[in-house]
């Protein structure tokens, strides 16, 4: 696994032998941040990565000029791990908390430009997190949460739902405010 561009690209990320999380793929980063790239000033907006795993999402952020992020997991090896990285990388305006994603999201009163969600494909609840994201108002009007899913899960019903995409087996949800919802063409 490898941080795939901006200042950092190229840096592999190896998490010890008995991590846990199952990252997003190279693949399905590169898809995602290329159409990211023509969407948002990264180096002006700010980031909430909830279900953190190996903090890989936060580095490809950082590495292209993110300085407000805040990383979120709730494994103690994880959060150690990601914290590891943010010195290795000497990434600034990282912050990684070790916190349940869920409690976070209830007691959070920051609002971010993007929410990127990467819970256990398992995860009792994975259904309910848009719900509770936009009650909590934690998504400015025209930023994305931006939920990764099995295949199984179909969010096209939720009426903050704007666009599914798919690299691979790698299914993103794009969700944003209702009233910004209502303006997407």
């Amino acid at each position: 696994m490898r941080i795939i561009g901006g200042n950092l690209r190229g840096k592999r990320i190896t998490p010890p032998a008995n991590y846990q999380a199952r990252p997003t793929t190279d693949f399905a980063k590169e898809g995602l941040f290329n159409m990211l790239a023509n969407e948002f000033d990264f180096g002006e907006i700010a980031v909430l990565d909830l279900f953190s795993g190996t903090g890989s999402i936060s580095y490809e952020f950082a590495s292209r000029g993110c300085s407000d992020i805040i990383s979120i997991e709730m494994n103690p090896l994880h959060t150690r791990f990601i914290k590891q990285c943010v010195t290795q990388f000497k990434i600034r305006g990282m912050q990684v908390t070790r916190y349940n994603a869920f409690e976070f999201i209830d007691i959070c009163r920051k609002r971010f430009d993007i929410i990127f969600a990467d819970p256990p494909y398992s995860i009792q609840g994975l259904d309910t997190i848009p719900e509770r994201i936009f009650a909590n108002g934690l998504v400015k009007e025209n930023g994305y949460l931006i939920l990764e899913h099995p295949g199984t899960f179909d969010f096209t019903g939720h009426p903050c739902f704007v666009k599914e995409k798919r690299y691979g087996n790698v299914h993103f949800s794009f969700f944003t405010p209702a009233s910004s919802a209502s303006e997407t063409p």
